[in-house]
């Protein structure tokens, strides 16, 4: 007699392959979607930041911010003091190449320079471990907020209204009752001196990293670059009267009779000072270190420079220097990841016969 036969399994379980992978992609999915912002239509997220940033009308092939600008190069050389905080190898090497960029803030590539009230410097060092550092740093002492929400609302209360051709002072006026943090950041604007040049302004890194040296010990610190050019304060009236390539222009003009330096000055945090919110200064008193100097020997047109295709993505760091979880600082880098990747589409595009 022979012996019954198995039962035949169920129709399903050849599936059961499949929808696994249904499931991975169903997650990837959502996670995209989140991402994107697509289950929170609320949320800002970089492409809407980058979106609200350009208002339906960017310069093809340009930056989305501090859009006018132009390539520098120069080295870093650290102190003593320096390497005692972190064991990056930028403090440890004698000198190190550096590249970067000088612009003006705002979106417009011909924005008359004088007339901007934010100055930037960013800056990539490139060591010879391989490692690399980027630094995207303003004149402004902090940031003007505290989230990314904020910024983006920001903007838009910012925008000039079609009918002045001027910000809605009833906007503004409820922006900062919402956000009262940016009154610090008004006040700088109004009533901080303007520079006559870009080397005798002071740039500032504004978000807290973390600095960890040799013996395993850390500290919470921001940057700034302190010029050693004197300072010279620009009048309403010169500004006014400046050629749109000003900042650019005296910049060639004072590399021609030799390099320009800064000071890199590390403020060290204390217990309590605010670590992931750059809108709030750390108070004036707390220990600073002259970390090295930077020293900038040329400056070249963008169009053509090395620096074109540069991401200044201040959460580039080298062993040694670590991000807080500031979330604007996330959001810088997620917000030049977006910037970087349409202008590159765009200059693809233009580039191609």
């Amino acid at each position: 007699m022979s012996e019954p036969l198995p039962p035949a399994p169920p129709r399903w379980r050849p599936l059961l392959p499949y929808v696994g992978i249904a499931a991975v992609v169903g997650a990837l999915g959502g996670a995209f979607a989140w991402t994107a912002g697509w289950l929170t239509p609320q949320r800002v997220t970089a492409p809407r930041l980058v979106d609200t940033i350009e208002n339906g009308k960017p310069f093809v092939g340009f930056r989305r911010a501090h859009a006018r600008g132009v390539c520098v190069a120069g080295y870093f050389e650290p102190t003593a003091e320096g390497a005692a905080l972190s064991k990056a190898r930028v403090f440890s090497q004698a000198r190190t190449p550096a590249l970067g960029r000088m612009s003006i803030g705002g979106g417009d590539p011909n924005g008359p320079e004088a007339m901007a009230r934010v100055r930037s410097l960013a800056l990539q060092l490139d060591t010879d471990d391989g490692q690399q550092w980027r630094l995207a740093m303003n004149s402004f002492p902090f940031f003007a907020v505290s989230t990314p929400e904020a910024f983006a609302e920001q903007i838009l209360a910012s925008r000039p209204d079609p009918a002045t051709g001027k910000p809605d002072p009833a906007k503004q006026q409820a922006f900062a009752q919402r956000h009262p943090e940016v009154l610090n950041f008004m006040a700088w604007a109004q009533s901080a001196p303007w520079s006559t040049s870009y080397a005798s302004t002071a740039y500032n890194g504004v978000h807290a990293f973390r600095f960890s040296n040799e013996a395993g010990e850390s500290r919470w610190v921001r940057w700034s670059f302190v010029p050693q050019a004197p300072f010279e304060p620009m009048e309403a009236e010169q500004r006014q009267a400046a050629e749109a390539s000003y900042l650019a222009d005296e910049l060639a003009a004072r590399l021609a009779q030799g390099p320009v330096r800064w000071t890199l000055s590390v403020q060290l945090a204390e217990e309590g000072d605010p670590i992931e919110n750059p809108s709030q200064p750390w108070p004036e008193e707390r220990t600073r270190v002259d970390a090295g100097t930077f020293v900038l020997e040329r400056a070249t047109a963008e169009a053509d420079g090395d620096c074109r295709d540069i991401n200044f993505d201040p959460t580039i760091l080298p062993s040694g220097i670590a991000p807080s979880r500031d979330p604007v600082l996330a959001a810088r880098a997620a917000a030049y990841s977006v910037s970087f990747n349409r202008r590159q589409r765009e200059v693809a595009r233009q580039e191609t016969p």
